[in-house]
């Protein structure tokens, strides 16, 4: 059993990045999911891929772990690719497509 502890990406329906400032341990199952033969539901005999808890570090996450006895490895978050744009773009003569309205 291995815990992965990492900061979750925002919601691709949200707008700010309130809930991606904390840091998730989450432990890794150790047998894969398979389908429940009668309904069709993925099923696995080990309950441990459903553990996540949270913490406001990733120092408490690594002690948490570490007391435990629990191998980790640590994701780094990567930078958001920022895109800036300007509203009078959408009017600008040197526009890829031309404005239709």
């Amino acid at each position: 059993m291995i815990a992965r502890i990492f900061q979750p990406a925002k919601a691709a329906t949200q707008s700010g990045a309130g809930a991606s400032k904390a840091w998730v341990l989450e432990l890794e199952g150790r047998s894969p999911a398979r389908p429940d033969t009668l309904m069709g539901w993925t099923a696995a005999a080990d309950t441990d891929g459903q553990v996540r808890l949270t913490f406001d570090t990733r120092e408490e996450a690594i002690a948490f772990a570490q007391t435990h006895n629990i191998p980790h490895r640590v994701i780094e978050p990567r930078a958001a690719k920022r895109v800036l744009k300007a509203y009078g773009d959408n009017f600008a003569f040197h526009r890829k497509e031309p404005w239709s309205h």
